[in-house]
């Protein structure tokens, strides 16, 4: 576990202006605000990854929500599809609390790093190609400082599963050829030529285009958290 080494890419990540239309984007919401949230001050940065260094599990999603994670300042927080996501990890014993409202909320996740292959807020939820690749290195460095204790990964959504496939490469896994499809509840398992497999798992993201119309449900979500949680080693909650 690299604690201190994993506390220095966060803040690196946090002052990244590589991608010139993310950093515009993002800084002009934190400007203009919506209007729920006027008396608000939005983090408006790159937003780094959330969770202990010795995190089992990780989730990675797509990118910050405009008006969450750019405006709290941490990964699916202050939005419907953090509250989903949250719920489902509280209901199966892998957060301290359902919901995540700010950065200071007192939310703990236990065994579980959230993170995404983008870490700025995209126009219209959608990175161009060239902005998903400047910003994998962030994501590999994560992984690799996270794979002493990683044993698991759900990857939630086709974007971020096309994303994470060469990061969890360059982390050092190998990704089986032909590469793994997406798909709710798909599963690979990914070698290490000097360490433990990665488990990889497909989820719907937590969207909500997915969560409203119940192409994602909660028991769903549920479901693959256990199964992952399961494989990494931990010991998720059956009910909930």
């Amino acid at each position: 576990m690299d604690s201190e080494g994993l506390a220095r890419l966060d803040r690196r990540i946090a002052g990244c202006r590589a991608c010139p239309r993310l950093v515009a984007w993002r800084e002009e919401v934190a400007r203009t605000k919506r209007a729920a949230f006027a008396d608000r001050t939005y983090w408006g940065r790159p937003v780094p990854g959330f969770g202990p260094p010795d995190a089992r599990l990780v989730i990675i999603g797509l990118a910050p929500a405009a008006h969450g994670g750019n405006r709290t300042g941490r990964m699916f927080t202050g939005d419907r599809s953090g509250d989903v996501l949250y719920q489902a990890l509280y209901d199966v014993g892998l957060a301290s609390r359902p919901t995540s409202e700010d950065a200071d909320d007192g939310l703990e996740l236990y065994g579980v790093r959230v993170t995404a292959p983008v870490h700025c807020a995209p126009p219209a939820n959608r990175p161009t190609p060239a902005e998903r690749d400047a910003c994998r290195p962030w994501l590999v460095q994560e992984l690799r400082l996270l794979r002493p204790t990683v044993r698991a990964a759900v990857v939630l959504g086709a974007f971020g599963w096309q994303a994470a496939l060469p990061a969890f490469a360059e982390a050092g896994w190998t990704v089986p050829r032909p590469r793994p499809v997406f798909g709710h509840g798909a599963h690979a398992e990914l070698d290490a030529a000097d360490g433990p497999p990665l488990g990889l798992h497909g989820c719907f993201h937590v969207s909500q285009r997915n969560t409203f119309t119940g192409r994602l449900t909660p028991e769903m979500l549920r479901d693959v958290l256990r199964t992952a949680a399961t494989e990494a080693g931990m010991r998720p909650a059956e009910q909930g």
